[in-house]
């Protein structure tokens, strides 16, 4: 029983430290930038105050949900994207390795150019 009970640890150890090593997938819209806390709903990102929207979320270095009001420390490299309306959604609190790459570059798609409308005459 013993021995089921040790080769059952050592397979959900090797399980756990395997789930541990994947690298986080961020959305295509995503933007890079240095965070500060502040007084919620307030956040500090490359020095200009922004806003959290309702239902932000914040994800530490360990992909784990960490809340606003637990936040200790300054300058911390982020990961993170905005809302239609301009508020920041979703952080990212990078890792070391996650800050030194940098972010792909999305392709710019063109505008469809919209014909103008035909003149209209005005005179009888």
């Amino acid at each position: 029983m013993r021995i089921q009970t040790f080769l059952l640890s050592c397979a959900l150890a090797l399980v756990t430290l395997k789930a541990q090593a994947f690298d986080r997938p961020f959305p295509d819209t995503v933007k890079r930038g240095v965070m500060t806390p502040a007084n919620y709903p307030a956040i500090i990102i490359d020095e200009k105050t922004r806003t959290l929207s309702a239902g932000a979320r914040i994800w530490n270095q360990d992909n784990m949900i960490e809340m606003p009001s637990a936040l200790r420390g300054t300058d911390f490299a982020v990961n993170y994207t905005e809302s239609d309306t301009g508020d920041i959604d979703r952080i990212w609190i990078l890792t070391a390795d996650e800050a030194k790459k940098t972010l792909p570059l999305l392709p710019v798609k063109p505008t469809p150019v919209q014909p103008l409308p035909a003149p209209v005459s005005t005179t009888k």
